[in-house]
């Protein structure tokens, strides 16, 4: 199960539309990285791949991945919590 953060959502979804205005058919898809979670730019997701719809955006997320994606600071950095952790403090932009 994957949970996104509001502060998450509001990254990924800017991130989603700036890459949709050089290719429409850009979304984002989670995958597992160095002991947490990568961000990346696909036409299509992976056969295994689960889709999850958030506020009018398509994400993909690999098989198996299960946690709260979060934000943390600096420069916005994706980063992936274990399910139930209260989401990092948003500061000041």
């Amino acid at each position: 199960m994957i949970e996104v953060t509001a502060w998450a959502r509001e990254i990924l979804a800017k991130s989603q539309q700036a890459a949709a205005r050089f290719n429409p058919a850009a979304k984002i898809r989670l995958t597992r990285a160095r002991g947490g979670v990568q961000a990346a730019l696909t036409d299509a997701p992976d056969p295994a791949d689960q889709q999850i719809d958030l506020d009018g955006m398509t994400l993909y997320v690999e098989s198996g991945l299960e946690g709260l994606i979060d934000i943390e600071e600096p420069h916005d950095r994706v980063v992936l919590r274990p399910l139930g952790s209260k989401p990092h403090v948003r500061g000041e932009h």
